[in-house]
């Protein structure tokens, strides 16, 4: 792994000069690719939701298989807009998992609640009740050697109000960085832990058992899209505790700042759930964020996960 030279500390100046495009003027919102241009999509149709993030697809059903050029199709779709809405869909457990089975091997989560088997994962939960997981930007199980490629959730039941989820582009929140904080995160590698963002809902004893299982491991900072090639920002504020070889004050200082990139509205978009609808998002490209705002109604979903690769 390679360690970051700390360096001279981040200043205000070189985090907020009008040049870099991060508080003033316009940013860049490059939605594909350097070099890809854009095609037509012929079997199904894209909704756009936003400049670089978030579309709604029209046209298809996931209850059954779908053929390996709509496959094709969909995955492009799903590389160049990095969250996919399908409205209306009313899958059952076992269509939810073979959908997303037609992506990879699917992967399971001690951590979280089982749903109908071990790799569904299910949300229920009245807003305010507990601590939730939610209120927070991060993309999942970071603290994985391999992160999930991508996750498949569905909405069950959805309060009278609120309950949105928020997606961020952290190959945006990359490209509008200081070329200077680019400089010093290049090459550098972040150690992320299970432990920071699940502390706050399982006591010591819950969390111990699992600390074999999931050791902490170092990801890049900035992480190589397998498939697009796109750089992309890869610390997130859940599971990212410290930048390998840097200062624990700089680190966190660091950190704080790339963290809140996802936070930029430019780079995100919002969805807004009816009951049967589904999202399909690309982890290693996206950060997203549960609003838990419809206190005390509930909202129940259930999350199908597709195992990744480790990141470079």
């Amino acid at each position: 792994m390679t360690a970051v030279n700390a360096g001279s500390p981040l200043t205000l100046r070189e985090a907020r000069t009008p040049e870099d495009g991060m508080y003033e003027g316009a940013r860049i919102l490059r939605r594909l690719a350097e070099g890809s241009e854009e095609r037509p999509y012929e079997h199904f149709e894209v909704v756009p939701q936003g400049p670089t993030i978030g579309a709604e697809i029209r046209g298809i059903s996931l209850a059954r298989p779908l053929g390996d050029v709509v496959r094709e199709e969909l995955n492009r779709a799903l590389l160049e807009w990095k969250v996919l809405f399908f409205r209306d869909q009313r899958l059952t457990s076992a269509q939810q998992r073979d959908f997303a089975r037609q992506w990879g091997e699917l992967e399971t989560n001690p951590l979280l609640a089982r749903g109908a088997s071990d790799d569904v994962v299910r949300f229920d939960k009245s807003g305010g009740a507990t601590p939730t997981f939610e209120n927070v930007w991060h993309a999942d199980v970071t603290f994985r050697e391999r992160p999930a490629l991508g996750a498949v959730l569905q909405l069950h039941e959805v309060p009278p109000f609120g309950g949105d989820t928020m997606w961020a582009d952290m190959a945006a929140a990359y490209d509008n960085l200081p070329q200077a904080v680019k400089d010093r995160i290049d090459g550098a590698t972040a150690v992320h832990d299970f432990i920071p963002g699940f502390a706050r809902f399982y006591p010591p004893e819950r969390l111990a058992p699992f600390q074999a299982a999931f050791p902490p491991v170092e990801h890049p900072v900035v992480r190589v899209h397998p498939e697009t090639g796109r750089r992309l920002l890869f610390v997130n504020a859940s599971f990212t505790t410290r930048i390998t070889g840097m200062e624990r004050a700089e680190s966190d200082r660091l950190l704080r700042y790339l963290t809140q990139q996802a936070h930029v509205p430019e780079y995100q978009v919002r969805f807004r759930w009816r009951a049967g609808d589904v999202a399909f998002w690309d982890n290693r490209a996206t950060q997203h964020y549960a609003v838990n705002d419809y206190a005390p109604h509930r909202r129940v979903a259930e999350r199908v996960a597709i195992a990744g690769d480790r990141p470079m």
